[in-house]
């Protein structure tokens, strides 16, 4: 009766040996500074767009639309649509990296994808609509 009596080896390895070969890090990290930046530049962006709307509450149609059609407004409004659905596909693309896997990942993360930016041009669009509608009004009144 004679058994096999392997001896057990223990394999001690730190973090960094485990991680290497893993990929590079560095496309997280852009990732994650453009969230960052992404939120700085909104949070002026949002507190002005709070202001603006406090300051128009119960405005008419029309004193709306002339409010829209000042360029630094259309130009503010343009910058917070954009900014706004930036941030929101960054925050979702972090979401669907985490939580989908398989093979539903590409399809999850190509439609989030289509979906944000079919809604952030919409509101470009509302945004430059509100805009020439204002300047075409006030072309008319001259």
């Amino acid at each position: 009766m004679s058994t096999s009596h392997k001896p057990h080896i223990t394999v001690m390895r730190s973090q960094l040996s485990r991680a290497r070969g893993l990929g590079s890090g560095k496309s997280g990290v852009a990732h994650w500074w453009a969230e960052r930046m992404s939120a700085v530049a909104l949070v002026p962006l949002s507190g002005w767009f709070v202001i603006q709307v406090f300051r128009l509450a119960g405005a008419s149609q029309p004193e709306v639309a002339q409010w829209g059609g000042r360029p630094v407004n259309a130009t503010m409004m343009m910058a917070l649509v954009i900014l706004t659905f930036y941030h929101t596909q960054l925050g979702l693309q972090v979401i669907i990296d985490d939580y989908v896997h398989g093979k539903a990942h590409v399809p999850a993360s190509l439609l989030m994808k289509s979906v944000v930016f079919l809604l952030g041009v919409f509101g470009a669009i509302s945004v430059l609509k509100l805009a020439l509608v204002a300047t075409r009004g006030r072309i008319a009144a001259n």
